[in-house]
């Protein structure tokens, strides 16, 4: 007979560490969905994104907004794609007014869409956004944080405790060198 104590679960990471960890699998993984988009595009490979690194921090921002503020919504199909709309079309266009801004730089331009606004957003692309929050919060989150768990589960905690306090450390600092890039300073 088992005992009571056998049956509990331990975490071997906090909320904020999951955190941290869906942020830069997400991001990893818009990096390499905006690569395949260049080379199906473009048809050679091009650099992708703001940082030096393999990853587009705008993807997992997204990932971790969605998992945060509308995975409440899941049961609820025109609610959540309103909200991810909404909720993606503002941070598109903040993000991309702040580059604007602090680099004078695009690294997106819808100018040429319709009903696009200061070629940041689009209606298109809402509607994109809104179709993606479905997918991503009814099919691909659930299923990376599926594998995610059982790669948690086979990694000794020591590593995973170094991992999410050295992937921070390893984004600030190409945040940081990138920033002077794109400034002339480097």
């Amino acid at each position: 007979m088992q005992t009571s104590k056998s049956l509990i679960v331990k975490k071997k990471l906090t909320d904020k560490q999951y955190i941290i960890l869906y942020f830069f699998l997400y991001a990893f993984i818009g990096w390499i969905m905006e690569t395949l988009y260049s080379l199906l595009v473009l048809g050679h490979f091009t650099k992708r994104g703001f940082l030096f690194g393999p990853i587009c921090p705008i993807y997992g921002f997204g990932a971790i907004m969605m998992i945060l503020f509308i995975s409440k919504y899941k049961k609820n199909s025109l609610k959540l794609f309103l909200a991810s709309a909404i909720l993606f079309s503002v941070f598109e266009y903040i993000v991309g007014f702040a580059l604007d801004a602090i680099f004078a730089a695009k690294w997106w331009d819808y100018t040429y869409d319709f009903f696009n606004l200061n070629g940041r957003i689009s209606i298109l692309y809402t509607f994109a956004w809104g179709f993606i929050g479905l997918i991503f919060i009814n099919n691909i989150h659930p299923f990376f944080s599926k594998k995610l768990e059982k790669s948690i589960n086979a990694i000794p905690t020591y590593i995973l405790k170094f991992l999410v306090y050295l992937l921070p450390i390893c984004l600030f600092i190409d945040t940081t060198l990138s920033s002077l890039k794109y400034l002339g300073i480097l």
